[in-house]
């Protein structure tokens, strides 16, 4: 039995530049990931199947076709896989989120997939399914600190050592958000580049474009913002990809620990994750 863990991503910075020809918005992120998300076990059996369990398994029920299964089934086309597997999901992160949830799942079942049946991680081909998949898949087949540019699958390897082990807070009002809607909102504003250097220094003189259409959708999104925002010890606080989660990075644990403390009091039904950066 082997496991894997389908890392949460976060968007330091989500600029959005343009919509394309083809439908899909242009787009310049800082993405970063989180040392907590989704569990996955697989072992050998003769055909493929998934069972998901965890607190957010009932918003999957009516999933037509997951997206763990479909990068299984690329994998064995693409490399000649005879054999099948059986795969567990532990779903213990929000559904329409902004953390990555099925790119996530996908990403970390194809990692686990290619140890399960001897495949090269590091082949091309993997990042190849990966951009089939999805465009967040290839950023969290990667799951460390870079910056995505087109759709998010143009990927520039960046330096995060600086923030690797930073606390950080990821806090959802249990409020599912689509992707489709908050894009739609998009103004179609061009508000400039997201700079490069430093990715904390990048993302603090940056922003997520895709707050404003969040935050008329879902009004708790704007106040969970700005309440992290104002705790102490914080660096950074913001939406992340297209909501509804929000983040804040912390300068040290025991701030993270009297920041959500403070915020479970005022919302004790939101969903609170305390986790570091990988």
């Amino acid at each position: 039995m082997l496991e894997e863990t389908a890392w949460a991503k976060i968007n330091l910075a989500l600029h959005v530049r343009a919509r394309g020809a083809d439908g899909y918005h242009r787009i310049e992120s800082l993405f970063v990931f989180a040392r907590n998300g989704d569990r996955l076990r697989a072992e050998e059996a003769d055909t493929l199947s998934l069972e998901i369990s965890g607190e957010f398994a009932p918003m999957l029920a009516d999933e037509g076709d997951n997206l763990v299964l479909r990068a299984a089934r690329e994998m064995q086309a693409r490399f000649g896989i005879a054999r099948g597997a059986r795969i567990w999901l532990e779903k213990n992160v929000p559904v329409a989120a902004g953390l990555g949830g099925g790119s996530a799942d996908a990403a970390a079942a194809m990692r686990l997939l290619a140890r399960l049946w001897g495949v090269d991680g590091n082949d091309s081909a993997m990042m190849q399914i990966a951009a089939g998949l999805g465009a967040d898949v290839p950023a969290c087949l990667a799951s460390r600190t870079l910056r995505g540019e087109g759709r998010g699958d143009e990927l520039d390897f960046i330096d995060g050592t600086a923030l690797s082990g930073r606390p950080i807070l990821l806090v959802n009002p249990r409020i599912p958000l689509a992707t489709g809607p908050v894009f739609k909102g998009w103004d179609q504003v061009d508000r400039g580049p997201l700079a490069h250097g430093d990715p904390l220094a990048a993302a603090r003189a940056g922003r997520n474009d895709l707050e404003p259409p969040a935050f008329a959708l879902v009004p708790q999104i704007r106040e969970l913002v700005e309440a992290l925002g104002t705790l102490p010890g914080v660096t950074l606080a913001r939406m992340s990809g297209s909501g509804a989660s929000c983040f804040a990075l912390f300068e040290d644990v025991n701030a993270m620990a009297q920041g959500t403390s403070a915020l479970r009091a005022r919302w004790p039904g939101y969903w609170y994750c305390a986790s570091a950066l990988r």
